[in-house]
This record gives C-alpha cells, structure tokens and sequence, in this order.
C-alpha cells in the first residue's frame, strides 16, 4: 500500500482503535490482579516472534543463551509464523509460542485490541493473540517478566501479576514512537519496575521522562554474540551496507550518496544487504541513476560477517536508530564505519576519526565526503579498522550481559 493511502487510513481509524486498546486495556487492567509471593530466579522473555528474523531477535537469543548458563530461562514467543527459526536456538534454550498463527482460526482474522496499535508489532497480532497472552500474564507467579517492546512493556506494567518483577527493554529512542504510544509510554513506564535502555542519550531522556517514579532505568548496550569473525585486510574497493529495506534506513541516501562516489572512484562497488518493502523503488533508483554496475541489491544473507569482512568500508545510513547493532558487528570484522549522526545509536559507539566518520544527518554530501576519505587514505583505513576491532571487544556477550544479571538481581531481592 502507498504510503499516503497508508498515512490517510492511519489518520482515519488509528484514533479510534487507540480508543479501543485504552479502553479494553483499562477494564482487564480494573480486575483483581493474582497476588503470589515475589522472588524466584526464573526469568521469562517475550518476545514477538522468535522463529524470525532481526536485530532484537538476534540479541534476545543472544543474551538468553548466556544468561540460562547460571539462570532457569525461556523465550516466549507472542506468536509463531515459521515452521524452523531464522536464528538457530542455543541447545537447552527453551522457546515457546502463545499463539502459532501457522494454524489461523476464526478469531486469528479479527484486529488485536491489547497490543498498542502504534506498535510495529500491531499487524502481526489478533484477537486469538489477545486472548493468548492474557491468559498467560495472569498465570504467572513470581520470576522475573523480560519485554522487548513497547506494546508488551505497556501489557506487562498494566497486566502482570504483583509477584512478578516487570523489566521492559527499549530498542528505539523516545523519539521514534509514534504520538499516541509516546503518550501511553510516559502514562504506564512508571509501573515497571526496570527499564533497560541501549545508549547514554536514552538513559538521560527516559529517566527525564518517568522522573519521580520508582521504575530504575538502566543503560545497558546490545552485546555481540560469541563467534570466530574473519577479519577484512582493508584493501577490497567495495562498500557494504545492511538492513531492512525501509525508509528509517535511508538506503535511498546513500544510493545518492554514492552516485558521487562512483563518479569520483568509478572503480568502487556498493553491496546492499537486507530485503523489505523498499525494494523495488531502490532498484528504480539504482536504475534511474544509471548505476547498475556500482551498486547491487544483494537480498538477505544468512553469512552476513563473511559478507562484511570482504569490505574495506560499512555503510549506515539511518535516518533514526535503536541502537546500530549492524555497526558494531561491522566493527567486529575490522572494518571502520561511515555513518549519519542520527539519534540515538551511531554516536554512542562510534568516535569520529577514531574508528569510523560521523556525518551529519541526512546530509547526502557529507556521507559521501566521508565514504571517499577512507577511500583516498588506505593508511587511515587500516587504522580506523584496528581501532574499530578494539570497540567492538569492549561489546562482547561476556562482558554486557553480566550488567543485566545484576540488575535482575537486585530487583528481584528489592521486590522480596
């Protein structure tokens, strides 16, 4: 669908399905809630659909693995679309689904009116996944309850029993939620009792936000997963970018950025990694600027670092980021990233003319500046690379994923 005819629905029914959520949330939230004693080491995650593909998929399976080395965990997974999972299951990990919409019935066709409408995650649901995870919420008792997004954080502050110690995840910067979520996120934060957050920028803002209340909001990064990574020479004239193809991403600006690097280093390559809803307008672009020998489309990869380690430069050209998991795992193959100083993530990992370049905002010409000054400088290449591998050790699972155990820890001996 076009995105005005999109924006146009959304201005006409997403008002009045907001109405809806309040209201239907605000009546379950009005019920007794069951009331149990706190405390147990066991920590649940919910996640929306772990057999998929992502950043936060990738790092929830990441993080739980390592966590279930010391901890009893499981991945709950709101719901089910694939018969064999993107991401392989670290062995002994236990993953389940409320709701395996494989097998739709009548009540899979109706709209959700639990998860937040101006979620992403909104689409994927229905009336069955409701019921599904209402049923589930109110059986908990006791544990720690992990949510990875804000339609599930918004469940579990409203919903989750009183014996559960409620932690919410937040994988965008406050300001990429859309208004009427914005509103419901500063309303019901404040019933949780942690909030992780993944950069400084959104430590200061969220804390600004839900100030005086007792919800301890914690900056924790994505870590990077354990792995023998090849590491790239530097000396490749190819660039590499990867991600969903979506407008946030601005693979369209850097498409036009790049339009300029060719025509300045004609022998440079640019690889697009990632699939999604953008295509097709890309490669009218790509075909449009007359630069089908210098930029390819290459479709999702399941051996992206192998990909990565043959450039000599990454590419991120966000227009808005969570975090840019993509960045570090860049990084972590020895290669120096150019990116926009978007909000939030680029800045909080990369330091300029250290082991990558900032460029400002959406501005096409800076990005394309950048990109030809590693490309005019082999030397500083190879320095922004040994540096980058230096950054990215300082991301590994061993030494970020600690720092959420402890704040597990201390909330659940507060909450007994």
């Amino acid at each position: 669908m076009p995105a005005q005819r999109q924006s146009l629905r959304r201005r006409l029914l997403g008002a009045l399905a907001v109405a809806v959520h309040r209201a239907a949330l605000a009546a379950l939230a009005a019920l007794p809630r069951p009331r149990g004693e706190p405390g147990g080491d066991r920590v649940r995650v919910l996640l929306a659909h772990a057999w998929g593909m992502g950043g936060t998929i990738r790092t929830t399976l990441t993080v739980t693995a390592h966590l279930a080395e010391r901890r009893d965990v499981e991945i709950v997974s709101v719901i089910r679309r694939r018969d064999h999972p993107f991401f392989r299951f670290a062995p002994g990990l236990r993953v389940t689904a409320l709701d395996d919409v494989r097998r739709r019935g009548p009540l899979g066709a109706l709209p959700s009116v639990l998860v937040h409408p101006e979620d992403y995650a909104y689409p994927w649901c229905s009336l069955r996944t409701d019921i599904a995870l209402v049923r589930w919420l109110r059986s908990l008792d006791g544990g720690v309850l992990v949510t990875t997004r804000p339609a599930f954080n918004l469940l579990a502050a409203r919903l989750a029993p009183r014996s559960v110690v409620t932690v919410a995840q937040e994988h965008q910067h406050l300001g990429a939620h859309r208004p009427r979520l914005a509103a419901d996120i500063r309303r019901h934060y404040r019933r949780l009792d942690g909030l992780t957050v993944l950069t400084a920028d959104d430590e200061r803002d969220y804390r600004a936000l839900l100030g005086g209340a007792r919800t301890r909001v914690a900056c924790i990064p994505n870590p990077l997963p354990r792995a023998d990574r090849p590491v790239s020479n530097g000396e490749a004239q190819l660039v590499v970018a990867a991600g969903r193809l979506t407008n946030q991403k601005g693979f369209d600006l850097l498409i036009e950025a790049f339009a300029e690097v060719a025509r300045r280093h004609p022998g440079w390559r640019l690889r697009i990694y990632g699939s999604g809803p953008e295509r097709a307008r890309l490669q009218a672009q790509i075909d449009g600027l007359a630069l089908q020998d210098a930029v390819r489309l290459m479709g999702r990869s399941r051996n992206l670092g192998a990909a990565m380690a043959e450039a000599s430069i990454f590419a991120l050209s966000s227009r808005f980021e969570g975090f840019g998991m993509v960045i570090l795992e860049a990084m972590s193959h020895g290669v120096p990233v150019v990116s926009f100083d978007c909000p939030n993530g680029p800045r909080s990992i990369i330091t300029s003319d250290r082991d990558g370049l900032l460029a400002a905002a959406e501005d096409v010409g800076a990005l394309a500046d950048a990109i030809v000054a590693l490309i005019e400088d082999p030397e500083r290449r190879r320095r922004y690379g040994l540096a980058a591998l230096a950054t990215a050790r300082e991301y590994d699972v061993e030494a970020v994923v600690p720092r959420l155990d402890r704040l597990l820890a201390e909330l659940s001996g507060s909450a007994r």
